[in-house]
């Protein structure tokens, strides 16, 4: 992780490591992990979340749980389960930890952490 963002601007790294210690801070039991190229964090084997950086922007990629969050995020650019924002914008550390904390109750109702429900 930490070589990740060492490759990364100033401000990249400035808000993607904000953005790494507030994911820890709601999930101190997950473990980071490299996945796809990019940090992200496992929690039971399983993927929970990740993060990365753009040409123009940074991103949090916490999966589908993004469409249980709309009204906050209404602010950023959103995909199916991706939040994009500028490094100069993070996201709100409330928020961040409260969408881990979906993302954990999310994965903990799915049979292994797979992306079916029971």
């Amino acid at each position: 992780m930490r070589k990740y963002l060492a490759a990364l601007s100033a401000d990249k790294h400035r808000a993607l490591e904000k953005l790494r210690k507030e994911i820890a801070a709601a999930a101190p039991k997950a473990e980071e992990c490299i996945s796809y190229g990019i940090p992200g964090f496992r929690l039971n084997g399983k993927l929970l979340v990740s993060y990365g950086a753009g040409a123009k922007h940074c991103a949090f990629y916490p999966g589908s749980i993004v469409q249980q969050f709309k009204k906050e995020l209404k602010n950023y650019d959103t995909a199916k389960g991706t939040i994009r924002f500028a490094a100069d914008e993070p996201l709100p550390g409330t928020l961040v930890r409260r969408i881990v904390k979906a993302r954990i109750a999310q994965q903990a109702k799915t049979k292994g952490g797979s992306r079916r429900p029971k």
